[in-house]
Order: structure tokens, then C-alpha cells, then sequence
């Protein structure tokens, strides 16, 4: 018999083997539908557009270009025109229509190596403020643009004169909850996180992790900063609360050994910001529950305000692939839907059930 106290199921729905190495995976908002980015063997791009039929994945359309990509977000789209951007091998940025997708909408030559990491804010009803794409790269520069602005980022944070370039691993926006405020965090191949205040462009915060940082996400973009979580090489990950900066301390945050490989993504539930998942190197998800303390700040001996970091907890997990899963989407639409890649060369729709009692 079961009961209310049983843990969410993860399932795994469809599994569709491709012939290319698929570096991304997202959810077209507002449809059954998701799109595919990488790799062909003979060193070109393709974009996979397939839609959920019947419990199968139904190839809608195939295109290849030029350059592998490696990312792409709907974040800076409206959800009439869902316009997807994508980062590629060769550093440039396009946005597509994906209707007639045969030349990129905007096409800009963002970086002088390979976008490893892109996230878009100010479109699909999420998030006050311009629709902007953040692009990070292996050049060690993070920049910011927006589409109606031709050739020229709208910020470009690089390193200082002298400094030592570090390969930029994952960007994401946040605290994007107002016209004027937003913030982009950055993660690089060294440990180190940078938040960048686009507002006051100036960094707001940095902090080392002693690994290379694989994936950042806030629990939200659009509202004043909450959590931010951010996972690493070694298979631990830390989540820091974004409530409370102390001078001195930063963020006060709590660390998980979560896997015992990468964590190469992390997503939170669209509908539960407290829920999310962490994909791993050895082919498994593992779906994560925030709980926040009695009370999330405290006095400092000064008295002033120091941030209290709550706990994490396991709600489940599962192993679906032999090889690292590489990217994760959850759907902005169905609770619970989700869909991964792994360099397996195969895509998997999953389910995720009893989101609704944890």
C-alpha cells in the first residue's frame, strides 16, 4: 500500500539514442517539444528539434552548421517568439528562430575561444529589466548583450593587466527583480566565483571553492538574490544564501559531497525553488531538498548581520547512463518533466514523481 511518506520516483520515460556527441539539452517553453545542440562526428554543429509523440521522440527537424555547439538558453525570449540562443565552439553567439532557422536572427562573434556556458534573462515572463544573454568563455571574459545592440556587449568583465586568464566555466544570471538591479555569477576552472553587480558594474562578491566550479544557478532569476548554488570537480557542491552579505565573511553556505564524480549541472524545479537537481560523471541525477534554518541570519561579535546557511537533503537518485550526464532542463510547463543528455549519445525524457509532497 502506499503511503505519503513514500520519496519521488525518478523515471526514466524516453531514451533516444543519437549519432553525435549532444553537449546540450533544453525544453521549448510552451510545447511538448525540446531541442537538442552538439557535435557531428565530422566536426559540425547540429540542432535536433524533437517533439514528445506517444511516448517516443519524433525527429520535427535537423539542422547543421558550420561550428559544434555547445549551449544555448530561451532565457532572453519571449515566450511568443521563443527565440533559442546558442554559444559555440568557434565563440560566437546566435539567436534562432527556430520556425526558419536557416540564418541566425543575430549572429555576433562574442569571444576568441569556445562559449562554454550561456544563460538569457528579461524574457519568458522571468525577470525585470532589458532581455540580455550572458556568455562565458574559455578566453577568461564574461560578457553581457543585448540582442538589440549589434557587435558590442553591453559589459565585459575581464581580467585586470597582468592578471592570469582563467577558463570561464558557467555564467547564470540573478537577482534580476527590479528595472535596475541584476547580477551575473560566474564560475571559472579554478574555484573561483565571481558576482558580478551590473547595476553598479563592479564585483559584488568572490569566494574560491578549491576546484573548478562546473555549474552555477540561482534557485531564481527574478527575484532579490536567494540561494546560489554551485557544484565542482570533486563531486561536491555548495550552497550559499544570498540573503545576507557580511563585510568580511561574504555568504554563509553549506557543502555536500553529493557524488563521487563532477557534477557537471545543476537545475532547480521551476515550481519549488528549494528542489533541485545535480547531474553527475558517473551517469547519475541525484533530486535535492533545501531546508532552511529556524532563522537565516544571526549577529556577528560586532553585531553586525551574518547569514546562517541551512541544510541539504537527499531525496532520491538514480544511475541511467555509464558515461558523465552533461546537461539537465527541467520543463517550465509539466512538473516533474524533465529531459537529460549524457555523452552516451543519448537523450532521456524523465519523470519525476510526488514533487508535490516534499
Amino acid at each position: 500500500m502506499s503511503t505519503p511518506f513514500e520519496k519521488p520516483q525518478i523515471i526514466s520515460h524516453i531514451q533516444k539514442s543519437l549519432n553525435y556527441t549532444i553537449f546540450d539539452c533544453k525544453w521549448i517553453p510552451c510545447s511538448a517539444k525540446l531541442v537538442c545542440l552538439g557535435n557531428l562526428a565530422r566536426g559540425t554543429g547540429v540542432l535536433q528539434i524533437y517533439e514528445v509523440q506517444g511516448g517516443e521522440l519524433k525527429l520535427n527537424r535537423e539542422i547543421e552548421k558550420a561550428k559544434p555547439f555547445k549551449c544555448g538558453t530561451f532565457g532572453a525570449t519571449s515566450l511568443q517568439q521563443r527565440h533559442l540562443a546558442t554559444g559555440d565552439f568557434d565563440g560566437n553567439l546566435h539567436i534562432w528562430d527556430l520556425e526558419a532557422a536557416t540564418e541566425p536572427l543575430y549572429s555576433v562573434k562574442a569571444h576568441k575561444e569556445i562559449v562554454n556556458s550561456l544563460d538569457g534573462v528579461g524574457g519568458l515572463g522571468v525577470g525585470d529589466g532589458a532581455p540580455e544573454i550572458v556568455t562565458g568563455s574559455r578566453d577568461g571574459t564574461v560578457k553581457v548583450w543585448d540582442p538589440r545592440q549589434k557587435d558590442t556587449p553591453v559589459a565585459n568583465m575581464e581580467p585586470g593587466a597582468g592578471e592570469a586568464k582563467r577558463d570561464c566555466w558557467t555564467v547564470a544570471f540573478g537577482h534580476a527583480f527590479n528595472q535596475q538591479d541584476r547580477c551575473v555569477c560566474a564560475g571559472y576552472d579554478n574555484g573561483d566565483i565571481k558576482l558580478f553587480d551590473l547595476r553598479n558594474m563592479a564585483v559584488r562578491w568572490e569566494t574560491n571553492i578549491k576546484n573548478g566550479v562546473c555549474c552555477v544557478e540561482f534557485d531564481r532569476k527574478d527575484i532579490d538574490m536567494n540561494k546560489l548554488v554551485a557544484t565542482s570537480l570533486e563531486g561536491t557542491f555548495h550552497v550559499f544564501d544570498m540573503r545576507t552579505q557580511h563585510p568580511t565573511k561574504g555568504f554563509a553556505s553549506v557543502s555536500e559531497k553529493g557524488h563521487k564524480s563532477t557534477i557537471w549541472q545543476v537545475r532547480h524545479l521551476p515550481q519549488n525553488r528549494d528542489v533541485f537537481m545535480t547531474a553527475g560523471g558517473a551517469g547519475n541525477l541525484h533530486l535535492w531538498k533545501y531546508d532552511y534554518p529556524a532563522e537565516r541570519s544571526g549577529e556577528d561579535s560586532e553585531g553586525g548581520a551574518v547569514g546562517v546557511a541551512g541544510t541539504v537533503n537527499l531525496l532520491q537518485n538514480v544511475t541511467l547512463s555509464t558515461q558523465p550526464i552533461a546537461s539537465l532542463d527541467w520543463s517550465p510547463d509539466k512538473q516533474g518533466l524533465c529531459v537529460c543528455s549524457a555523452f552516451d549519445q543519448t537523450v532521456r525524457v524523465l519523470i519525476v514523481t510526488k514533487l508535490n509532497r516534499v
